[in-house]
């Protein structure tokens, strides 16, 4: 198979065309702007029922069966005619969300961003419950957009960003501004604040241990799930001769398949396995290479 008959390099028909989002981030803005609507066509008589059922509480902490909310919560905002909150939330995302989606690949994207909601949620939830504020409330995605914001500065720290949509300065500057501000509005303000600062702040703790530490969610999900994690003993396997043939035609599909997912996804969604396939390929070429030089 030439490079130029692979799908991802086949040309897109012309014209006009409503398409589906082919971006996790394009599926994410999708289901908080439909929830939106949502809730904003419902509320009646100041009742918000798609809010008041997503939403997440400070007490669900200790109550397992209302554990769900601790996502759903996330794509849900503040309601109806307020839109500054998902508007900013929202185009903080896609400008800076799609940088970081290139670079770890839309799987682990997605896993990175659940990660975020969840563990902005529970650390907000926390600190409520521990206040004895176990009836306090959130929505939003605030949390799992700061943390992008901050994966973006430790990845790009010198590339030039808007600070809101004004002010171009480095991205490393628009972290600080944006972890300062929320630090000191969460050890300033203790009371009265409808500003959800803990969960912005463990967004971005966690964003920069994901950074630090270099994790990736998707090989530790796949390990989790595969198998194999159960079954250490050896296969015993009878090698023929003619099944080489097989075995590089095998071989050859294999990792069309693996540059397809790079070229989709990302080389951060790659499995150790298909790291490794992808380095036997490099080192059979280069023996070929090396034959075919002796032979000269």
């Amino acid at each position: 198979m030439g490079i130029y008959d692979r799908d991802y390099y086949r040309d897109e028909p012309g014209g006009f065309q409503f398409r589906k989002p082919g971006t996790v981030i394009g599926w994410i803005i999708l289901i908080n702007v439909v929830v939106f609507l949502a809730d904003g066509f419902l509320t009646n008589d100041g009742k918000h029922p798609v809010n008041d059922l997503l939403a997440v509480r400070a007490g669900d902490l200790v109550a397992p069966w209302y554990w769900w909310r601790f996502l759903t919560y996330g794509f849900c905002h503040a309601s109806f005619p307020t839109i500054g909150h998902i508007v900013g939330n929202m185009l903080g995302l896609f400008f800076l969300g799609q940088a970081i989606e290139q670079r770890y690949g839309s799987k682990e994207f997605l896993r990175l961003y659940i990660a975020l909601i969840l563990f902005a949620g529970i650390a907000w939830a926390t600190s409520n419950w521990l206040q004895g504020s176990a009836g306090a409330t959130a929505v939003g995605a605030s949390g799992a957009v700061v943390g992008i914001v901050v994966l973006f500065a430790l990845n790009y720290p010198r590339r030039t960003v808007m600070f809101m949509m004004l002010f171009p300065m480095p991205a490393w500057v628009v972290g600080v501004i944006v972890v300062a501000n929320d630090l000191y509005l969460a050890l300033a303000v203790r009371t009265g604040s409808c500003i959800a600062f803990e969960a912005h702040l463990a967004g971005a703790a966690l964003a920069y241990l994901y950074w630090r530490g270099n994790w990736n969610f998707t090989r530790l999900t796949d390990a989790v799930t595969s198998s194999r994690l159960f079954d250490r003993r050896p296969r015993l396997r009878v090698h023929r001769p003619e099944d080489d043939l097989e075995d590089d035609t095998a071989m050859s599909a294999e990792e069309d398949r693996i540059l397809e997912k790079i070229s989709r996804e990302g080389e951060g969604s790659l499995t150790r396995k298909e790291r490794r396939i992808l380095q036997k390929a490099s080192r059979r070429l280069q023996e070929k290479h090396r034959r075919s030089t002796s032979d000269d």
